[in-house]
């Protein structure tokens, strides 16, 4: 039986299974998964905007992604 535990401050939730194969890991794994997804939606993102933006430049496109990435701070 699968359990969802959505609330309005929460936009994605870790199932209980995953959540334990976490738990298991070291710090060392943990970082480098969280890594590892953050660069997978960076490149994502940068070809998106690569592809709406086709007449943008790389520094237009580094800037637009860090502001994204950043909630608007950048």
């Amino acid at each position: 039986k699968t359990r969802f535990r959505l609330d309005m401050g929460q936009i994605e939730v870790v199932d209980d299974a995953v959540a334990e194969v976490l738990k298991k890991k070291s710090r060392l794994e943990r970082l480098r998964c969280a890594y590892g997804m953050w660069s997978s939606a960076r490149a994502q993102l940068l070809s998106n905007l690569r592809a709406l933006h086709p007449d943008w430049d790389e520094k237009e496109i580094q800037k637009e992604a860090a502001r994204r990435f950043s909630y608007g701070a950048v």
